[in-house]
């Protein structure tokens, strides 16, 4: 197919910046994880000529190409991709290094006559790419979005001391002094409560106020960004992308994705740093150090030569383990592992489906949504062409050519805003498990099922009748944007 020329595209939408210069025109293509961001890049290369610039905070790392979902070089299909497995994976990449490194290539790009398109679900890379928000260091630290650390345990403020002289990383304490922001993060991200509290007590402002504030004040002002942005969201309902995540994670288990994480393995390692924060490198840690260890033995890294004795590789172990009727411990904690993965991804997607709702109703970021439930329901190559890359198509010639909002009828800008909407986390707490909180009916039901709160349901029955109504009656159903 005939590509577009940038040069050829009628009358030409221009916007300003204060001094009276042509803002750059670049493509963010948008979404949660598992929605097709990477494919449409590619396919949008037979219709524009395009340059692909990652922003993924974990594909950006060299290593574990399988478990970060790379996309390999044949499928690539000619398209130039940067950012792209450049980065050190001991090192940790900084939204700020992220828009320092891709502003020169966006550039470069630019220079050639092409399409700079940013592809990536990491939304404070592309916050701090297109706007002012994070120009300041000390701004990275009130980011929505810090990492794909699913459970929040990064330690930027280790040792800070608060008002009362010890360290206070309680959520408890956070409802207490502020509970609109106690309301926008999971009781479990020790990361994201560390960063309010740290706020507070540098600035004496509720959390909630001050993000408020500056939000408002920079990144909030479509005015202020650096380019001329058409934003396209890729998305689907949340039950099909958690089928399809869960799928993916099953393949990637079965491509080697264990061989890639043994590889980088190290019981002492830091998981708050670099690459290691990827979703499923720590969930196996627990059974990387004990399989197959002889009895006495502690030592992960010794354990593990046995794995790969007399050419057995670890693909296959997993294999056998996983196929095993025999349930051991090992193949226990291989499965619970493979588990998480699933859990911490599914919650993953739901993170990045409410920043990009924030984004498009509370700060007007003008985001044309994709619908993609359908073709990755039907895996078929013919609706993905149909009702992803053809509306596509259409919003970003509209956008080269005069303007992004007079998007053709055939592309419903509130497709992705139903979606979304739909898909609005509602929280559960557990009374019986230690008031855990669970987010969507989802994990809900994947909880009460779980081994774990059997256990205790059948306990507590025992020991006081507790029935399942009582446990229906746990529920604590709370709307909320995040």
């Amino acid at each position: 197919m005939e590509r577009d020329n940038l040069s050829d595209t009628g009358t030409q939408r221009t916007q300003f910046n204060e001094i009276g210069e042509e803002k750059p025109k670049i493509v963010v293509i948008m979404g949660p994880t598992g929605s097709g961001k990477s494919k449409l890049a590619v396919d949008l290369g037979s219709h524009f000529p395009i340059e692909v610039v990652n922003a993924d905070s974990m594909q950006v790392y060299h290593g574990l190409d399988v478990l970060t979902n790379k996309v390999p070089l044949p499928e690539q299909k000619g398209v130039p991709h940067h950012l792209l497995g450049t980065v050190s994976p001991n090192v940790e990449f900084t939204a700020k290094e992220f828009r320092d490194s891709a502003i020169p290539i966006i550039n470069d790009i630019l220079s050639r006559n092409c399409l700079p398109v940013i592809v990536g679900g990491t939304n404070y890379y592309i916050q701090a790419l297109v706007s002012p928000f994070l120009l300041d260091d000390t701004a990275e630290n009130t980011d929505e979005d810090y990492s794909s650390n699913p459970s929040g345990d990064g330690d930027p403020c280790h040792g800070m001391e608060f008002e009362d002289g010890k360290t206070s990383h309680s959520y408890e304490h956070l409802k207490d002094i502020d509970p609109v922001a106690a309301n926008r993060v999971h009781p479990n991200n020790h990361r994201k409560i560390r960063q309010y509290l740290s706020l507070y007590t540098h600035t004496g402002v509720l959390p909630s106020k001050l993000l408020q504030g500056k939000a408002a004040e920079n990144w909030g002002q479509v005015d202020n960004f650096r380019y001329d942005c058409c934003f396209v969201s890729m998305d689907a309902s949340l039950p099909v992308l958690d089928r399809y995540v869960e799928e993916r994670v099953d393949c990637m288990v079965g491509s080697g994705l264990l061989n890639e994480v043994y590889d980088i393995f190290n019981p002492n390692a830091d998981y708050t740093r670099g690459l290691r924060q990827a979703i499923g490198v720590r969930e196996f840690e627990s059974f990387l150090t004990t399989i197959d260890a002889p009895s006495g033995t502690t030592d992960g890294s010794a354990s593990l030569k046995t794995v790969n004795s007399g050419d057995k590789i670890l693909k296959e172990h997993t294999r056998e383990m996983l196929n095993s009727s025999d349930d051991n411990q090992h193949k226990i904690l291989l499965s619970e592992a493979i588990e998480n993965v699933k859990l911490n991804t599914r919650r993953l997607v739901r993170r990045q489906k409410r920043r990009l709702l924030r984004l498009h109703t509370l700060f007007g970021w003008d985001i044309h949504f994709v619908d993609a439930t359908e073709s990755i329901q039907s895996k078929s190559d013919d609706i993905w062409s149909k009702q992803v890359v053809e509306p596509a198509v259409k919003i970003i010639r509209s956008f080269l050519s005069h303007d992004a909002n007079s998007v053709s009828d055939d592309v419903p800008s509130d497709t992705g805003t139903k979606i979304l909407a739909r898909d609005l986390w509602t929280q559960y707490v557990c009374e019986a498990c230690g008031n855990r909180v669970l987010r969507g009916a989802h994990e809900w039901e994947q909880h009460i099922q779980g081994r774990g709160h059997r256990k205790r349901m059948s306990h507590l029955r025992k020991s006081r009748g507790f029935s399942r109504t009582d446990q229906q009656g746990q529920q604590q159903t709370l709307s909320s944007l995040g």
